[in-house]
């Protein structure tokens, strides 16, 4: 294996010109834009940032495109990246100001550096600026910020990087990363910030920190090259290994690599029906596709077996595997109202909905359809395969179906795992909104018709605009629970309700004894009974806020059975 060197400009010239590409066996790019922020941060220090590996080759080898452009290669021999294409993407898109593809949809990574950032650099990680991302976290129902616009700011100020918002961007310490690396003169940077001319004590310090910047541009990446000798099966085998024993990536991600050698040109099939799901509202990673297909091949979910199926064998699985993900996305749909995996506490539930349809060859009378609809949102709402280890309780299920269970089979596996199969008050005290619970709430109160309290629209997860757009609301606001010392309760999901993000702003820090009488004077309590709201003028103040999770957490469970056990 040779060494060699080359500095991130290079690197990022190399996947400009098409001298650099990613074989099939690689993952998609999937890094957050926190993860590129905190790389650039990293670089910014000096830090060490890993090695690059590449395979240099003749034989023809099946191709994925990169996240960022690339010309066509002039070259009869591939370099491909085999370790490295998250930096590596993420440094050509902020150099080059080029926005990522991820899932056929384009997206822009902004990184600002901030000017007045402190001379002793602070490690300041753990704010999420972003709203909404690409990354593994998107299923997630809509969220509020938990922090006052002067506590973020007084943290940003700490950091030197951060993925951009409106309002950093016009303050003038702030300036886009990409900016900065177009061009090698500071003087538009330096204007903006209010440096008039050289005798401004902020001119050196600035200068320097620009210069410093632009000097990620220079920084030199290790590289290991393979031998061009080596066979595409046995190059394979290497990367498997080296990103096993650094546990750098999912066993999804290296059972692809093994998938793609055997059945050299599958990737492009995977990703076309993944597009297609995605079309339909199920956005899922292309790791969940692989399990399913592994399901229908195997009859289990582990990944460790994929390296003895042969490519008819995994053709045959992935066809199957297809129709039975079809089935379970139209039954989440129709049958259980589950439009987004956002309301799946865990997508391995489609798995085993499609396995259970193939096992009857699609063929399922009313009263069958009703038990695998109760199985289904029961299992959904107790978070069957997100407690304790799930590809476990899936292998469990699948077991139980390829053996020829029923679903009152299913139903008491689920039983054995989580005792009594209705919701009890005691079941929401202390759940946040990452319980599955909160997710069958949506549902059931969205089956309720619940509707926003000034606009009358029913709940839903895809309003346009950002007046309608759904965010969860706490009816005693954080504000006014910090007032009489409640803290840790204040995100009880028994204060949590469904309105748009118009009414929500509308409200603000504004307590319940206050906002919720001109509006049931206005419209009544019928959009407040329908998420389960006590109206109550004693339980609307402050001092009787315990006694308000009590009633409501009544309220919810009833309203929950009632919904799981239509």
């Amino acid at each position: 294996m040779a060494k060699a060197e080359a500095t991130v400009e290079e690197l990022v010239a190399m996947i400009e010109r098409g001298e650099l590409r990613l074989p099939e066996m690689q993952r998609q790019y999937v890094w957050r834009s926190t993860r590129v922020r905190d790389l650039l941060d990293s670089l910014y220090r000096g830090y060490p940032s890993g090695a690059i590996l590449l395979w240099e080759t003749d034989e023809p080898i099946p191709l994925q495109a990169f996240a960022v452009s690339q010309e066509a290669s002039p070259y009869k021999s591939t370099r491909l990246l085999l370790d490295g294409q998250q930096r590596l993407t993420s440094l050509s898109a902020v150099v080059r100001g080029q926005p990522v593809t991820v899932r056929a949809r384009k997206r822009p990574i902004e990184i600002l550096f901030n000017l007045e950032h402190p001379d002793k650099l602070a490690v300041v990680t753990e704010v999420d600026e972003e709203a909404d991302d690409d990354g593994d976290d998107d299923d997630r129902l809509p969220d509020e910020p938990d922090s006052s616009d002067d506590e973020l700011q007084r943290r940003f100020d700490r950091m030197t990087f951060v993925v951009a918002t409106r309002k950093l961007e016009q303050q003038p310490q702030w300036v886009r990363v990409s900016d900065v690396f177009k061009t090698d003169g500071d003087g538009d940077f330096l204007k903006r910030a209010g440096v008039s001319g050289f005798d401004d004590p902020r001119y050196e310090k600035y200068s320097k920190r620009l210069a410093r910047l632009r000097s990620i541009k220079k920084y030199v990446y290790r590289m290991d090259v393979l031998e061009r000798g080596l066979s595409y099966e046995e190059v394979t085998e290497i990367f498997v290994r080296v990103n096993s024993l650094g546990a750098k990536l999912r066993s999804s991600d290296l059972a692809l690599a093994q998938i793609t050698a055997k059945w050299r040109g599958s990737l492009e099939k995977f990703q076309a029906f993944q597009h297609d799901c995605t079309k339909r509202g199920f956005d899922l990673d292309l790791g969940l596709h692989l399990k399913n297909m592994v399901a229908f091949g195997t009859g289990q979910s582990r990944f460790q077996t994929v390296g003895n199926l042969s490519a008819d064998r995994l053709q045959a699985a992935w066809k199957d595997g297809c129709r039975g993900m079809e089935f379970a996305i139209n039954f989440a749909r129709s049958n259980l109202g589950i439009e987004s995996p956002a309301l799946l506490s865990s997508p391995f539930l489609l798995v085993a909905l499609g396995f259970f349809a193939h096992a009857r060859k699609y063929v399922l009378d009313a009263d069958e359809a009703a038990r695998l609809r109760y199985w289904a949102l029961v299992a959904n709402a107790k978070g069957r395969y997100s407690r304790g280890s799930s590809e476990t309780l899936l292998d469990q299920d699948l077991a139980t179906i390829r053996d020829g269970g029923t679903v009152q089979d299913l139903i008491e596996r689920l039983r054995q795992q989580v005792g009594r199969l209705d919701i009890t008050p005691a079941e929401l005290e202390g759940r946040s909104i990452r319980s599955a619970l909160f997710k069958t709430m949506f549902l059931a109160f969205r089956k309720a018709e619940a509707r926003d309290w000034r606009s009358n629209l029913v709940i839903a997860l895809d309003h346009s605009g950002a007046q309608h757009r759904l965010q969860f609301h706490h009816i005693f606001p954080k504000a006014a629970l910090k007032q009489v010392s409640i803290i840790r309760e204040a995100d009880d999901i028994a204060n949590l309700a469904f309105i748009a993000g118009g009414t929500n702003r509308s409200i603000s820090d504004k307590p319940p004894a206050s906002y919720m009488p001109p509006l049931i004077q206005k419209s009544g309590t019928e959009a407040f009974e329908n998420q389960a709201i006590p109206t109550d003028d004693p339980l609307l103040e402050l001092s009787s806020y315990r006694d308000f999770l009590r009633e409501r957490r009544i309220r919810i469970a009833a309203a929950l059975n009632s919904f799981l056990d239509e």
